[in-house]
């Protein structure tokens, strides 16, 4: 069918718009990238734009070459990983309950994952309890507080709603407990919904530096995220004690962009893999059930 004017002046201006926002969100990855790889040079000139100038890896190789940068990647890593599968665990232990036909409490408890959605009780309640509980300076004190979102549990909660509740009964009849009835029929229905709420803890726990920044000072337990922070942002290699720099100006502006790089490539890397179950997950899950 012939297209008429109005719908490709439509597919132009959509075409246009969504050009200049992927352009906007691509134009700085692309900026840091070639200044992590370009001479001080170029880069103290202004001369770099999306693609190298100079090209050299002294910054990489010196910021690879440090046992604490490789250690606090290693712990950002494990954090994670773990991090994510606990919150699915979590997260998942509580919106498949409230998915299911109502129970005494049910509204109750909903209510009040939603009101712990809007509110939460401050950073100096969570820092006493986590002292009082004995995880300050320990890996649980990165793993546990944060472990749940409200707004995941309930994205989870309307996608476990779009299974019919017949497989459960079915099963229920085979004599399938609660648990199996989770782990064996819904969970592996639900892929779409995990690799979704998955992919938002990860992001979340692999850019977390606050949780490390209050709990953390244990140098060994800090995850990359506060080497970044201290490098960019702050600058204080000297007081961490990293041979990056070396009283260096040219070293120093081209160790903030790798690192940066090296902070950022692994996550993003994660997408393009998820991305054929992300839309399906969001959309589901956005879903009022």
């Amino acid at each position: 069918m012939k297209s008429s004017k109005g719908r490709i002046v439509f597919q132009c201006i959509n075409y246009t718009v969504l050009f200049l926002l992927m352009a906007a969100a691509l134009y700085p990855v692309l900026y840091v990238l070639a200044a992590s790889l370009s001479s001080f040079e170029f880069l103290a000139q202004g001369k770099v734009g999306i693609i190298p100038m100079g090209f050299t890896l002294d910054a990489y190789k010196r910021i690879l070459s440090y046992p604490m940068i490789g250690r606090a990647y290693l712990n950002t890593v494990f954090y994670t990983v773990a991090g994510t599968m606990l919150s699915l665990l979590l997260s998942c232990l509580a919106a498949y309950p409230l998915s299911r036909r109502p129970f005494p409490g049910q509204k109750l408890m909903s209510g009040v994952v939603v009101v712990a959605m809007l509110f939460n009780a401050g950073m100096i309640p969570v820092f006493l309890i986590v002292t009082k509980l004995n995880m300050y300076n320990t890996i649980w004190s990165i793993l546990i507080p944060t472990s749940v979102s409200s707004f995941n549990v309930i994205l989870l909660k309307n996608f476990f709603q779009q299974i019919p509740y017949e497989l459960e009964e079915s099963a229920a009849l085979d004599g399938c407990s609660q648990l199996k009835i989770l782990f064996r029929i819904i969970l592996p229905l639900s892929l779409p919904g995990l690799v979704t709420v998955g992919l938002f803890y990860a992001v979340t726990q692999w850019n977390s530096y606050f949780p490390a920044m209050l709990y953390l000072r244990d140098r060994e337990l800090v995850p990359m995220q506060i080497i970044l922070r201290d490098i960019v942002i702050q600058n204080q290699t000297n007081e961490l004690s990293i041979d990056l720099v070396n009283g260096s100006d040219q070293i120093s502006e081209s160790v903030k962009y790798a690192t940066i790089m090296v902070a950022t490539i692994p996550i993003m890397m994660v997408y393009p893999f998820i991305q054929k179950y992300f839309v399906k997950g969001i959309m589901v899950g956005s879903v009022k059930g």
